[in-house]
């Protein structure tokens, strides 16, 4: 395990070291996790089409979530939810 320290800067920009970049270039897409105290950073190129798609179902979820807080969802019974489904 490599360990390098950076800083933010007042415009939220972070350099990474050198010697951490490995094959990262100029213009390469950086996907960036934040989970609770932990930030990852995954160069997006290599990621594989399974995390990509979990990505864009946290990210779903999340929003969904988050509307649900606000009210913005409705409760039916079961029976009810199953004929609504069954439209789509």
């Amino acid at each position: 395990m490599e360990i390098a320290m950076t800083k933010m800067s007042s415009k939220g920009q972070v350099v990474i070291p050198t010697d951490m970049r490995g094959d990262i270039r100029e213009g390469d897409k950086i996907v960036i996790i934040k989970n609770n105290h932990q930030i990852i950073m995954k160069k997006a190129t290599n990621l594989d089409k399974n995390l990509a798609e979990d990505l864009v179902f946290a990210k779903r979820t999340e929003e969904a979530l988050k509307r649900y807080e606000k009210g913005e969802f409705k409760q039916m019974e079961s029976k009810d939810f199953l004929k609504e489904l069954a439209k789509w």
